[in-house]
């Protein structure tokens, strides 16, 4: 479910039914020339009707992308550090974006715009450099999509597994959408299991989200006790390392 481009970055419940998802580019015009593609396994996908919200190249793709152990990245935000450990098994095409997005700087200043305090999606979303939730690398790569997670124990049909506490995972517009826009799950949340999982947040990052969950979502005329929108206390990623 995608409300429109002006809420790119969406997060529903309809029916019971959370999800987390990023607004699809608008098609691209008649004519345009084929994205370019890296001629790796990973193969990420140039997506020149949805340009980057920043300057940067498309990510290494080594014949053998690295998909043993794992790599530490601290997101030193305003509210605290978070510290993440990036898993190359569980996702090394993701992983690999990730850490070039990083060292490129693509998160440093950036804010996190969204969070949800819904009763089966707790999550904080981040990796827009515009902090509208439109933002992307300019590129899309495969999902790498977990299929270890055990049943959510609030969805009785079991089709939503539960992406736990400290789960970190990528947001998207669909299948195969993948870009820069990642979630950190403060508390157990139901999700189809339609989002790659890619590492965890290190237990001080989960206290800097307790945080920041604890601040709420912020007021708005129309809906003055909110639970789904920007933190109230404003997050911001001063670097990404």
């Amino acid at each position: 479910m995608v409300r429109s481009r002006l809420a790119a970055v969406t997060i529903a419940v309809a029916a019971g039914i959370a999800a987390v998802t990023v607004a699809a580019p608008p098609a691209a015009a008649a004519g345009d020339g084929a994205p370019v593609v890296t001629n790796g396994p990973c193969q990420y996908t140039q997506t020149p009707d949805d340009p980057p919200a920043r300057p940067v190249s498309l990510p290494p793709d080594p014949r053998h992308t690295p998909d043993r152990g794992t790599v530490t990245v601290t997101l030193f935000t305003n509210l605290g550090l978070i510290p993440l450990a990036l898993d190359r098994a569980a996702a090394p095409c993701t992983v690999q974006s990730f850490l070039h997005l990083t060292r490129h700087g693509f998160y440093n200043r950036t804010v996190c715009h969204r969070l949800t305090t819904y009763p089966t999606l707790k999550v904080l979303q981040c990796g827009d450099p515009t902090g509208t939730g439109e933002g992307g690398p300019g590129y899309r790569y495969k999902d790498e999509l977990p299929t270890n997670l055990p049943p959510a124990p609030t969805d009785p049909t079991g089709v939503r597994r539960l992406y736990a506490r400290g789960v970190l995972a990528m947001a998207n517009a669909g299948p195969d959408t993948n870009g820069s826009q990642f979630f950190l799950v403060f508390a157990d949340s139901a999700l189809r299991p339609n989002y790659t999982v890619f590492g965890s947040v290190r237990p001080l990052g989960l206290h800097t989200l307790d945080r920041i969950a604890a601040g709420g979502v912020a007021p708005t005329p129309d809906d003055p006790a909110p639970v789904d929108g920007a933190p109230a206390l404003r997050t911001e990623i001063c670097l990404a390392a």
